[in-house]
């Protein structure tokens, strides 16, 4: 049976897991409207301007973010070939949303799911609603960033879908696609999806692009890790597919 997101789900989801910001801002609103009441008159229109500028800013983050998770072909995996007979390694970070379409589209996939979330080091309060609204995949196995409990060679390929990028420390960050090259196999196929710190995304988030990685950060990222690119992949100008391939063993 096929597995359909709901209207609205990716947008809602955003609010549900960052409601205290949405709060924070109304208050700020309201608070900005009122105190302009009070402002001299020359000052009173370049402040109602500023209030209608930000109250836009937040409702086009909005429509864009409809746009990515809930009207394009994000969640389709169109980049992912077939997966039957062949064992995948599903990474997330607390909130797993790819696990289910993998196994639905390809069901004779061998489908491992790891979880790095680890609320020490991962202490976004977004990620914690997420994890508490949506269970994680049956059988899915909690590991920490610098050890993956599989032998040399695994998996056929590895998928890390919108996580990756909460590992905040690049050395830390290193060390884990370390790990993804030691358990991947020799041609194996990587696929690293996210948004980037780029021009596109700060139209779209303004300061909270500073949440992702910039391209040239993971091409670090990935040269340090012994992978090489093979194709990037643009489902919409706001994410992008890696897909890498082993250059070598780590150290």
């Amino acid at each position: 049976m096929e597995i359909r997101r709901k209207p609205f789900q990716g947008v809602w989801n955003i609010v549900l897991f960052n409601w205290h910001f949405y709060v924070l801002a109304g208050i700020g609103f309201i608070g900005l409207a009122i105190g302009s009441l009070y402002l001299p008159d020359q000052w009173k229109v370049p402040a109602l301007i500023a209030i209608i500028l930000l109250v836009l800013g937040m409702f086009f983050s909005l429509a864009i973010s409809h746009y990515i998770y809930d009207r394009s072909t994000l969640y389709e995996l169109h980049w992912l070939p077939d997966q039957n007979d062949r064992k995948l390694l599903n990474i997330n970070a607390g909130l797993d949303e790819t696990s289910a379409f993998i196994h639905s589209k390809y069901p004779l996939v061998g489908l491992t799911v790891c979880d790095f979330y680890n609320p020490q080091k991962h202490t976004e309060i977004s990620i914690k609603r997420a994890r508490s609204m949506y269970p994680p995949y049956q059988n899915t196995l909690s590991i920490p960033t610098d050890y993956l409990a599989f032998p040399n060679q695994t998996f056929d390929t590895i998928v890390a879908f919108l996580a990756a990028h909460e590992i905040r420390d690049e050395r830390e960050r290193i060390l884990f696609f370390k790990e993804l090259n030691r358990v991947a196999k020799a041609n194996a196929k990587i696929y690293i999806t996210e948004h980037l710190r780029d021009y596109p995304n700060f139209l779209a988030y303004t300061v909270g692009f500073f949440h992702f990685h910039s391209k040239a950060t993971w091409m670090r990222t990935f040269h340090a890790a012994k992978f090489k690119v093979l194709d990037e992949i643009k489902s919409t100008p706001f994410i992008s597919t890696f897909i890498l391939q082993k250059n070598g063993d780590p150290l």
